[in-house]
């Protein structure tokens, strides 16, 4: 329901959101503006001030001191009537004061859209909808990220969904403080709350009607400070029964012009402080480092509306549209679909289909919408993601309430399947909370509980071929998410290593690849020869021919390096392995790009500890290779035997020579007395320790074989230290990129 209120909240007020953001961000400048161009003497009083225009401005009429110090002088010089900006040590003019004109056309256009009172309506309804887009926004992006503590953490998602969270979390907290201040402001202009507005004091009946004493020299003026100042309004000339009027941050006030003192002063209400107060944190006058600090939040708000948008729409299209449904009672398999941004449908439908193929008669439906109709089914499928910190998503909220009032069928079983990201430490867990429920309620398991790792195409077919064996026939599931643009990449540098063995790798580096010659001059001329951003660690999606499943690779160099590096093993029967290991210098691929923040060392001097084994070094190389500000970085790394595969081998050699790399830990497992990773891990367990204690990050890069085995010997290493893995994956400390 959050995300249904935030998507509405959005929609109706995108363009005016984008609109009044522009133009806040405008009016932020202001004050600063003013405050360059204002002189502040401290310790003046009004009379001071007075005295010294006075001098100058016989004819003065008013002094106005704005928020930001600027002091303004109406006055009259016979015929003539004249403002001007006066500077405050000496009473002189500086300049003929006027507001900015385009200062006044934004504010008019911020505040009413030129519209008068429809406009002002129109932007008071806008305000409240961005408080509740910033309200509901904010709840929704804590459970995003799993709490407060995560709040710092890499985000994941598509491209829009990753820059729509990452702007929000800069920006939310400005855009709340406007739309809460924006919508006071707007409600009191309708008089919908009060204001604090009050009348002025009484004026006196009578004053002491003697010989008026310059302004330098009254009491009351005297006694009031310039930082207090609003107005101060000199009295007619020649009208001894005339007063000063003085408007002050306290209240107002009339000081007789003869004696100096206050005749009479009303003080400002609470509610008028309140209403002066939230003006001033609004607009950022007086205070222009928050003026600032807004409007560089509402420069996020147009940001937020057109990526917002895009996130809708791609949930929109990613929406289920399942094709020959058989209905529940029915069926002979079921498939419960739990899912927050519609991604998982995508793989129900590629079960659904290769079931109906088989001769099943399938149902998928939203897990929320399971009940006892289902029962009459030999075989039920639950598909889920994990929203949050181990929460049910969207169309799996109310699943295990339901699951309670359902009786178990004892001739159906069930398996479930579950997609999530390894980098967080819930990983999978509302599956794993079904799976257990499931369990516990008396269902009968079919296939043991299967997560996928990043929407794997790879793993799902795995798990298809299990499925495929269970109901005694081949299943092939074939489905990959839709994925980005694909960028043309030519081999420029292909390193071998044990091409006598079995499974040989290879070091691949492509460049930008140059349009081929029959593209014709004008393609010629407009193509980008130039590679697309990326950074180690981050991933290539590449797709051998023939292959509508990519497969994945890490990034051993960012684009900044001028190639695209991978790292690839020669798998048996690997279709892109193999046809990655044929290329040669001068051959052309088509890759794209899967962002990876989750998978980068920290900023900062902490100590880095990079471990991997066999082609997992890559991403760890280009980190290495980009340490160009030698912060202590540690390389524990497993290979098989030094003569035909220690990978990178030249470069960690003059990485260690220039301070880039720290140390270097290898293992080999095919010569005498063999090691793995994990085993040089335990060997320097003191050394580790330390690091780790030195607030360091560890992040490791390998089979899942591998990193199962490094957390059990890093579990060991930190008990001393009442630590273990699960704590510092909590942290954001431990990282893994698995495969």
């Amino acid at each position: 329901m959050l995300r249904q209120i935030h998507s509405l909240a959005g929609l109706i007020s995108a363009l005016l959101v984008m609109l009044i953001g522009l133009t806040g961000a405008v009016l932020s400048i202001n004050p600063a503006l003013e405050r360059l161009a204002t002189s502040v003497p401290a310790g003046v009083s009004v009379a001071e001030l007075a005295g010294r225009v006075a001098r100058h401005y016989p004819g003065a009429e008013q002094i106005q001191r704005t928020a930001s110090g600027t002091i303004i002088v109406y006055y009259s010089a016979g015929d003539v009537s004249g403002v001007d900006r006066v500077d405050p040590t000496s009473g002189m003019a500086i300049a003929p004061y006027a507001p900015p004109a385009y200062a006044r056309w934004f504010k008019e256009l911020h505040r009413s859209l030129f519209l008068d009172t429809p406009g002002s309506a129109a932007v008071g309804i806008t305000a409240l909808l961005m408080l509740m887009l910033s309200v509901s926004g904010i709840f929704l992006l804590l459970k995003r990220v799993g709490g407060w503590r995560q709040l710092a953490r890499p985000l994941h998602g598509n491209r829009s969904q990753r820059w729509h969270a990452a702007v929000a979390r800069f920006a939310v907290a400005g855009l709340l403080l406007s739309a809460v201040t924006g919508s006071y402001m707007s409600a009191a202009t309708f008089t919908l709350i009060a204001d604090g507005s009050q009348d002025e004091p009484d004026i006196p009946a009578t004053t002491s009607g003697g010989t008026p004493l310059p302004a330098a020299r009254l009491p009351a003026l005297l006694a009031t400070s310039l930082a207090d100042l609003r107005e101060l309004s000199f009295p007619l000339a020649g009208d001894s029964s005339a007063v000063y009027t003085l408007r002050t941050r306290q209240g107002d006030a009339y000081v007789d012009q003869s004696s100096g003192a206050l005749l009479a002063f009303r003080a400002h209400s609470n509610v008028r402080e309140a209403f002066e107060l939230i003006y001033q944190l609004h607009t950022g006058e007086g205070l222009w480092w928050l003026g600032l600090a807004l409007g560089l939040s509402a420069l996020g708000a147009p940001w937020l509306a057109v990526t917002g948008i895009a996130v809708w729409w791609q949930r929109q299209r990613a929406k289920p549209r399942i094709a020959n449904n058989a209905a529940p009672a029915s069926a002979d398999s079921v498939i419960l679909v739990g899912s927050e941004n519609n991604s998982t449908w995508g793989f129900a439908r590629a079960l659904h289909d290769a079931l109906r193929q088989a001769g099943q008669r399938v149902h998928t439906a939203p897990m929320n919408q399971f009940s006892s109709r289902h029962g009459a089914a030999r075989q039920v499928f639950i598909l889920t993601a994990t929203y949050g910190d181990g929460d049910a998503p969207a169309s799996a909220r109310h699943f295990l309430a339901n699951l309670a009032g359902i009786s178990p069928n004892q001739a159906a079983s069930y398996a479930v399947l579950g997609f999530g990201d390894r980098q967080f430490p819930t990983f999978c867990q509302f599956a794993q909370d079904v799976d257990a429920a499931m369990a516990a309620r008396g269902w009968r398991r079919s296939l043991e509980l299967a997560l996928i790792d990043r929407q794997s195409p790879q793993e799902f077919a795995r798990w298809g071929s299990q499925v495929g064996a269970l109901m005694g026939h081949e299943l092939v599931l074939d489905y990959a998410p839709a994925h980005p643009h694909t960028h043309a990449l030519q081999l420029r540098e292909r390193i071998a290593y044990g091409e006598e063995e079995h499974d040989p790798t290879v070091v691949l580096r492509f460049i930008a690849a140059p349009p081929p010659a029959s593209a014709g001059w004008l393609k010629s001329r407009l193509a980008s020869h130039r590679l697309p951003r990326f950074e180690a660690g981050d991933l290539a999606g590449v797709m051998a021919p023939g292959s509508s499943m990519p497969r994945f690779y890490s990034l051993a160099s960012g684009s900044g390096d001028g190639v695209l590096e991978i790292c690839v093993r020669k798998q048996p029967g690997g279709v892109c392995s193999s046809y990655l290991h044929n290329l040669l210098p001068g051959d052309r691929i088509e890759a794209f790009i899967q962002p990876n923040p989750q998978f980068r060392p920290a900023l900062g001097k902490a100590p880095v500890i990079l471990i991997g084994a066999g082609t997992g070094i890559g991403p760890l190389a280009g980190f290495i290779r980009n340490n160009t500000g030698q912060h202590p970085m540690y390389l524990y790394w497993g290979g098989r035997h030094p003569d035909s595969d220690f990978l990178y081998e030249p470069e960690l050699r003059n990485y260690l020579a220039d301070r880039r790399l720290t140390q270097l830990h290898t293992a080999f497992s095919r010569v005498t007395n063999g090691a793995h990773v994990q085993t040089r891990l335990m060997e320097d367990a003191d050394n580790m320790r330390r690091l780790i204690a030195d607030d360091g990050q560890v992040l490791v890069c390998g089979s899942r074989a591998m990193a199962a085995s490094v957390r059990q010997a890093m579990d060991q290493i930190l008990a001393p230290l009442k630590l273990d893995v699960a704590a510092l994956r909590e942290k954001g400390r431990y990282r893994e990129d698995v495969f």
